[in-house]
C-alpha cells in the first residue's frame, strides 16, 4: 500500500468514525479522543489530519454528503431520469439507518449554525451544493425530454423545503408521518411540476 493510499485510508477511517461519534453523542459532547478510539488511530495522528473539532466537524458533513451523492449517482447516465430523481428524494429522508444517521448530523449542524457564524456559512454553502444535485438532476431529465419543462430553482427548492418538514417529523418518530406517506405526498409536487406519473419510481 502506497502512503498516498494509506493516508487516504486513515481520513477515510477518521471520517466514518467522526461521523458516528457526532450523531451517537453530539457535536458538543465529542473529544477527538472519542474518534481516535473508534477509528482505531492515535489522537496525534488524528490532530496530524484535523488539527480542530471545527474542522473535522465540516469535513465529516461533507463526507457524509458525497459518499450519500456517489451512491446515488452510480448510473445516473443510464437508469430512467425519474428514477434518479426518486432516489435523490428518498436520500434526502432518513430511509434507512446509514441516512438516519445523516439526519442527526444534519440537525447538529442545524444547532450549530444558530450559534456559530462559519457554520452558518457552511451550512449555507452545504445547501446550495445539495441544490445543485436536485438541480442537475432535473435538469437532465428536462433536456432528455423524459421530464416537462419546469422552473428548475423553484422545484429544487420546493423538493429541499418539503423532505426537510417531513424528514425532521420522521425523525422525530411523529406517529402521524410514515416514510411512504412523505414520499409519496413530495412526489405528488414533482410529478405535478414534470408530468409525470403519481406513483413514485422504484430502481
Amino acid at each position: 500500500m502506497t502512503t498516498k493510499v494509506r493516508t487516504a485510508d486513515t481520513r477515510e477511517r477518521i471520517l466514518t468514525a467522526a461521523c458516528e461519534v457526532i450523531a451517537d453523542i453530539g457535536f458538543e459532547k465529542i473529544r477527538m479522543r472519542m474518534i481516535a478510539e473508534r477509528a482505531g488511530v492515535s489522537t496525534a495522528l488524528l490532530h496530524y489530519h484535523f488539527d480542530t473539532r471545527e474542522k473535522l466537524f465540516t469535513e465529516a458533513m461533507t463526507h457524509s454528503f458525497a459518499h450519500t451523492a456517489l451512491d446515488v449517482e452510480r448510473d445516473a447516465d443510464t437508469a430512467p431520469a425519474a428514477v434518479v430523481l426518486a432516489r435523490i428524494l428518498r436520500s434526502l429522508l432518513p430511509t434507512d439507518p446509514e441516512l438516519h444517521q445523516d439526519w442527526r448530523l444534519w440537525q447538529e449542524l442545524w444547532a450549530r449554525a444558530l450559534r456559530d457564524e462559519t457554520t452558518r456559512a457552511f451550512a449555507v454553502d452545504l445547501y446550495a451544493q445539495l441544490h445543485a444535485w436536485v438541480a442537475d438532476a432535473v435538469r437532465r431529465g428536462i433536456a432528455s425530454g423524459e421530464f416537462g419543462p419546469a422552473d428548475v430553482d423553484d422545484l429544487s427548492t420546493l423538493i429541499l423545503s418539503l423532505s426537510d418538514g417531513y424528514g425532521i417529523r420522521l425523525m422525530l418518530r411523529d406517529p402521524t408521518v410514515t416514510l411512504d406517506t412523505a414520499l409519496r405526498a413530495i412526489w405528488r409536487q414533482v410529478s405535478a411540476a414534470l408530468g409525470l406519473p403519481d406513483g413514485v419510481p422504484v430502481g
